[in-house]
């Protein structure tokens, strides 16, 4: 304990430095600017830093989720301080492995340069991290290649199972979609070399704008929930999720957090990102409805007290796919980072004793990292869903290692 107590010290202390110093650049930028502008143009200027900064609209219309500063989640329960202090001195974590290679590491085929038509081809590589490929699109969900996820090198959670697929066999990348600004979600050093190498454009919640533009991106679409845009023919939408955000001890839903919906022809994509149970998922449903394929998170849930407004059990999970009815839903969100006290497996076990005991109509599978998937069409994947969906989920567990 004392040591883990350590490490947030010094991960607390080194994101403090890295928060505050910009903070000493704009404070000597202030001052330049008032021996040359004076008193009145200089507070200006301060008020505009201010606005940058905090992630607001330019327009006086704010979110009906925006409260003196910060995103909320609107009528779902917030945890404070005192619960996290309760939940790290009280922590059960679950067990896992040193070490997971990839199955088959070093003998997979890496994925096409491009797929075509009306075929879509998923392949998880690791945690939320997806390549999803159709109608000669190549796309990125929360990529992250890391060995940490953490603003340090040498503290932080660190990963326990080697990526799907190699950075170095990524098919060109398009675009990328980013669901929020967590380290696990969010990761600068995969980002700045997927733009290195690709140069592709970017989707991103309300205020996380500002770090890509910092890292290099020169296209960035920056959404609120409910909003959307056209990209390459195919229209791209932002909804809810129910998380929150933060990268320093100083920057708490400072920026939003949420889900995408992504338009192929052949049928919606839905990408959940980070949330916990909500109303909302009947309202995506309604709105976005035939779904063709829906990412949804099953880890990171125990315990269940504290992690409940944030993250989905895989019961809930399951309940969210019965709801958004697709025809095929992927388990995300596990067996990569322990990040919560659920153990390697939990996460997927728990699915397979759910899908077994009240199978779907449709399947919800667990991918094998770093193999590619066809999705079947929309209306073809009804079929034999209690041995489909349970019988994939138990398959990943037999497979591992």
């Amino acid at each position: 304990m004392s040591y883990f107590l350590l490490q947030r010290t010094v991960a607390i202390q080194a994101t403090a430095m890295a928060e505050f110093l910009p903070c000493f650049r704009q404070l000597g930028n202030c001052v330049r600017y008032s021996a040359i502008h004076g008193l009145r143009d200089t507070l200006r200027y301060v008020r505009q830093m201010g606005t940058f900064s905090s992630g607001t609209r330019q327009n006086s219309d704010q979110p009906d989720h925006w409260r003196d500063g910060r995103f909320f989640n609107p009528g779902a329960p917030a945890h404070g301080f005192s619960q996290l202090l309760r939940w790290i001195l009280h922590r059960e974590r679950g067990a896992w492995r040193r070490w997971i290679d990839a199955p088959r590491a070093g003998s997979l085929e890496p994925p096409p340069e491009r797929v075509f038509g009306e075929e879509l081809r998923v392949t998880l590589v690791n945690h939320a991290t997806f390549l999803i490929q159709s109608e000669g699109l190549n796309i990125l969900t929360d990529p992250v290649w890391s060995h940490r996820v953490s603003p340090l090198t040498f503290a932080g959670p660190e990963r326990h199972r080697a990526p799907g697929i190699a950075f170095t066999d990524l098919p060109p990348i398009d675009l990328i979609v980013l669901s929020h600004n967590h380290y696990d979600h969010l990761d600068l050093a995969t980002l700045r070399r997927l733009n290195a190498c690709f140069r592709p454009e970017i989707c991103c919640p309300l205020g996380v704008g500002r770090l890509l533009r910092r890292a290099g991106f020169a296209t960035i679409h920056e959404l609120d929930w409910g909003q959307s845009i056209r990209w390459r023919g195919k229209r791209l939408d932002c909804v809810r999720a129910q998380h929150f955000s933060a990268r320093t001890p100083f920057d708490r839903d400072r920026t939003l957090w949420a889900g995408w919906v992504i338009g192929f022809d052949a049928g919606a994509v839905y990408f959940a990102g980070d949330s916990g149970f909500g109303p909302f998922f009947a309202e995506i449903a309604r709105e976005f409805s035939p779904i063709r394929l829906a990412f949804l998170p099953i880890g990171a849930y125990k315990p269940e007290w504290f992690m409940g407004p944030i993250h989905m059990t895989p019961e809930e999970a399951l309940e969210v796919h019965r709801i958004l009815a697709p025809s095929v839903s992927v388990a995300m969100h596990y067996g990569t980072f322990a990040l919560a006290d659920d153990g390697e497996t939990e996460p997927v076990e728990r699915l397979a004793a759910a899908l077994g005991a009240n199978p779907p109509e449709t399947p919800f599978l667990v991918l094998e990292h770093g193999v590619g998937h066809s999705i079947p069409w929309l209306g073809e994947a009804s079929v034999a869903t209690d041995e489909n969906g349970g019988m994939v989920a138990q398959s990943c567990l037999q497979t591992k290692g």
